[in-house]
């Protein structure tokens, strides 16, 4: 009768121990952080593909496009829709960076919270950052 209690008292201590880091996390979590819309991206309206796409595999994206550009030669993107749109990163308005003009507020906010750091920065420039 004894020893009943006493595997009871052990699991309890067991599941309470092993589940302490779940609910820890789960106190410790901060809501992920909205990236800031410009103003010329909210007048565009829509980017290339949908809002989930892009918030679930614009790295994806980017990277095939980095493909078609680089190593195919491709500067013409067409979309789920069938739009045609210019395969460009940073260069001049119709680009990623001409529409989401604030990095800090827009992808490193993001970035941050997920503790990721893409190598998009390794071959393009922030406009801003490199004039300070």
């Amino acid at each position: 009768m004894n020893d009943k209690k006493i595997a009871i008292a052990g699991l309890t201590v067991f599941i309470v121990l092993f589940t302490l880091p779940f609910w820890w996390n789960m106190a410790k979590a901060k809501p992920a952080p909205k990236p800031v819309i410009s103003d010329k991206a909210r007048a565009a309206g829509a980017c290339i593909e949908s809002k989930d796409v892009m918030a679930k595999s614009h790295m994806k994206l980017l990277d095939e496009w980095r493909v078609l550009a680089v190593r195919e030669g491709k500067r013409t993107f067409v979309n789920s829709k069938g739009v045609e749109h210019n395969v460009s990163f940073s260069t001049g308005e119709n680009s990623c960076l001409g529409c989401h003009n604030n990095k800090a507020e827009f992808c490193d906010k993001c970035h941050t919270y997920a503790n990721v750091t893409p190598y998009c920065w390794d071959c393009h420039l922030d406009q801003k950052e490199s004039a300070k």
